[in-house]
């Protein structure tokens, strides 16, 4: 293996005292095969003789810049971080060893195809290597990875279906033993509170707590087809919005065929989203409820417990679960508890009568095959076709080939029900048609292709308005196909596209970064009417300044804008004000919040936005004068993390002035044809690249591995501030 210099690795006799001869001469072998070249943004650039070469390559770049997380993801989908974080994490752990356990991915190894078996080993084998020949890298708990280790973790996207299993209910269940429930113990079903079956990180807060989750989780996609471009070739807009650092960018390929550039979740070896020299896709995450909890009339049998299935009460499954952590003093200790079981999942809580038991997609052969042979797809029928292993669970896929075909794709792992049902709670268990019953084809699926308008586009929303009028008609599908609706972004988006042609990288491009705002367009016209209304209101004078600063916008952001400023102060409040209940999705409330506040609560949440920007930025902020007086001054943590992904456009926010902008100013990778631009107070970065073989990065000179590899990092971790934002012609 060579980075930077081909001598960087090759002394290692001296340095592997702790491996054995044959992974010694083993891992020297692959390594001899791999080349990772850093760019001068510290990209990684992986080539392999094999698809097995280049995974090692690529893991073993990703451990370069950020071992502690991927050590950190493993830990949590093994069901381990309590061997580093103590005690604390036990309930984290227990909750992924549900679903997990060594013996089970030993298993699915030995049953996994030789060629991914090939993979994993590698995987395994690059991870190891790093940490043979870099001693001075400590890990917490993972000191050997083991290639079935990979099946824990096939899935890149941002919060796993897994975590919809509510931590303090499965702890308020497995912290006692199990009470024990009499045939007149049981409620009807759909009773309790149950967490929230859509994909969310965080749920809205309750009163006194910020009412909008200050990460941003949000994505869009678009996808142009070649008969509205101006030069006949489809276009791609990739913007992932995430959690700071959450994933690696790298380009991986091998003269076996793979070559692609993207994004790869810290300690995966496929890239999450991306592009190779023919297809590109990106993913949203999806609506779709395809995880479900069943309501389970439980009753004692025996020495145990037994569930109602129809005329049948069913025995409950044991699964004994041992739990490490570590303890103040340093050492480890142990718990142990036995997980109760049905035939759709464990059981992870109770409602006060019922135990409900959890169903979700299980796959993780499947999922790792679909995961990385996706990524050498050539076109959408081989796209399709991967797509038959039914392994993806949560995402939206927005796809363009060079053969000119757009696509917004549906997850596949969708259980067909009985639409009788309503999913959306926890439904009857004894009740033997609430089941699953098999998964849908992909051609039952709202999949929309090659619309007549050549646009596909989606922003986290329902698949029935991914083409506009071209979309599929929610009508002819069940319920359970999604349950989310609308959004801002989709509103804008399109607005964008509706009708439009000539597209162009640098149009796309434009397109992403447009200013007008959707969002308030709908809302402040509420707000000033209920205003105009308010006659005798004490607080028409105090407001009349906000008022009429909001009155004359034309809803678009701007590094001046007093009326943006004091907009995302309002909406803040009016989130607050409405306090939506815990669990619903942010699409859900955000179309309801006009209607289902008053006037009189709209007036007193944009009184207390005036306020709060005094106390933010000081000044009396009456009128458009003092507001614009502290526009250019730095914004407080509250107002960068919050209401602005609710309302704005589907990529952009208000520039927050200079003092951000060199905190953020992503740089331009030399060797990719790339037109980007960063603004000051965006988390990620948009780049124009031509669709096709990526050129070769400028190569850093030899002898520098150790200040070089230094400057890298902090390269790296310089553009992970920015998540990606590609807009890309396909030729």
């Amino acid at each position: 293996m060579r980075k930077t210099a081909a001598a960087a690795l090759l002394p290692l006799a001296l340095i592997l005292t702790a491996a054995s001869p044959p992974e010694l001469t083993r891992w020297r072998a692959e390594a001899s095969h791999v080349t990772i070249i850093r760019d001068d943004w510290g990209i990684a650039h992986v080539r392999g003789k094999t698809d097995a070469d280049a995974v090692f390559g690529m893991i073993y770049a990703q451990v370069e810049d950020d071992f502690p997380r991927i050590e950190a993801n493993y830990l949590t989908n093994l069901g381990r971080t309590a061997e580093a974080d103590g005690e604390k994490a036990i309930w984290q752990d227990l909750r992924a060893r549900l679903y997990v356990s060594d013996n089970e991915l030993k298993v699915d190894y030995a049953r996994s195809p030789l060629a991914m078996q090939r993979l994993m080993d590698a995987w395994a084998d690059g991870l190891n290597y790093f940490l043979a020949t870099h001693p001075n890298v400590h890990p917490r708990a993972l000191t050997r990875f083991e290639p079935w280790m990979a099946l824990s973790f096939t899935e890149g996207s941002i919060g796993g279906d897994i975590e919809r299993i509510d931590l303090d209910q499965l702890k308020a269940f497995y912290s006692s033993s199990p009470r024990f429930l009499g045939e007149g113990d049981h409620a009807q079903h759909g009773g309790g509170a149950p967490p929230s079956r859509l994909r969310r990180a965080t749920s809205p807060a309750n009163a006194g707590e910020d009412a909008v989750d200050p990460e941003h989780q949000a994505s869009n996609g678009i996808a142009i087809a070649p008969k509205i471009t101006a030069n006949g070739k489809a276009l791609l807009l990739i913007n992932p919005h995430t959690s700071w650092y959450f994933r690696s960018e790298q380009q991986v390929a091998s003269d076996e065929g793979l070559n692609v550039y993207g994004a790869s979740t810290w300690g995966q070896f496929f890239i999450y989203q991306g592009f190779n020299r023919h297809a590109g896709w990106m993913h949203t995450s999806s609506g779709v409820d395809n995880v479900d909890e069943f309501a389970e009339k439980v009753q004692r049998h025996g020495d145990g417990y037994c569930y109602w299935y129809g005329a049948t009460c069913r025995p409950l499954g044991a699964r004994p679960i041992t739990i490490r952590y570590r303890t103040a003093d340093g050492h480890m200790a142990s718990h142990s508890f036995t997980a109760l079981v049905t035939h759709r999942g464990p059981i992870v809580r109770s409602d006060g009568k019922r135990w409900i038991a959890f169903a979700m997609m299980n796959k993780p052969i499947e999922a790792l095959q679909q995961s990385f042979l996706s990524t050498k797809a050539r076109d959408l029928k081989s796209f399709m076709h991967i797509a038959e292993f039914k392994a993806n669970s949560s995402n939206n896929t927005v796809f363009a080939d060079d053969l000119g075909e757009v696509a917004y794709l549906h997850p596949q792992f969708v259980p067909r029900r009985d639409n009788r049902f309503d999913y959306s709670k926890s439904v009857d268990g004894s009740d033997p048609a609430a089941d699953w019953h098999g998964l849908h084809a992909i051609s039952e699926l709202p999949n929309t292709i090659d619309p007549p308008n050549g646009w596909i586009q989606n922003t986290n929303t329902w698949p029935y308005r991914a083409a506009g009028k071209y979309s599929p008609d929610p009508a002819k599908f069940p319920r359970y196909m999604d349950l989310l609706r609308d959004n801002f972004r989709e509103l804008h988006a399109l607005r964008l596209l509706e009708g439009s042609r000539g597209w162009t990288l640098e149009k796309l491009q434009a397109a992403a970064y447009d200013s007008y705002q959707p969002g308030f367009a709908a809302l402040i016209p509420m707000l000033v009417r209920a205003y105009d209304v308010s006659q005798g209101d004490g607080r028409r004078l105090e407001l009349a300044g906000p008022i009429e600063t909001l009155r004359t916008w034309n809803y678009r952001w701007g590094t001046d804008s007093v009326a943006q400023s004091l907009a995302i102060y309002w909406g803040e409040e009016l989130i607050r004000t409405l306090k939506p209940p815990s669990g619903e999705d942010r699409n859900l409330y955000m179309n309801r919040i006009g209607r289902d506040t008053s006037a009189g609560q709209k007036l007193d949440a944009l009184s207390s936005a005036v306020g709060q920007l005094a106390r933010d930025f000081g000044g009396r902020c009456r009128g458009a004068r003092s507001t614009a007086s502290s526009a250019s001054r730095r914004p407080s943590p509250r107002s960068l993390a919050t209401t602005r992904r609710a309302f704005r456009c589907p990529s952009l926010r208000p520039d927050t002035g200079r003092s951000l902008r060199s905190k953020c100013a992503c740089p331009r990778p030399r060797g990719v044809s790339t037109a980007i631009t960063a603004t000051a107070s965006s988390r990620w970065w948009s780049s124009a690249s031509a669709f096709g073989p990526v050129p070769s990065p400028r190569v850093a000179k030899a002898g520098t591995r150790n200040r070089r590899t230094s400057t890298m990092r902090r390269s790296a971790t310089r553009q992970a501030i920015c998540a990606p934002s590609i807009s890309m012609r396909i030729s």
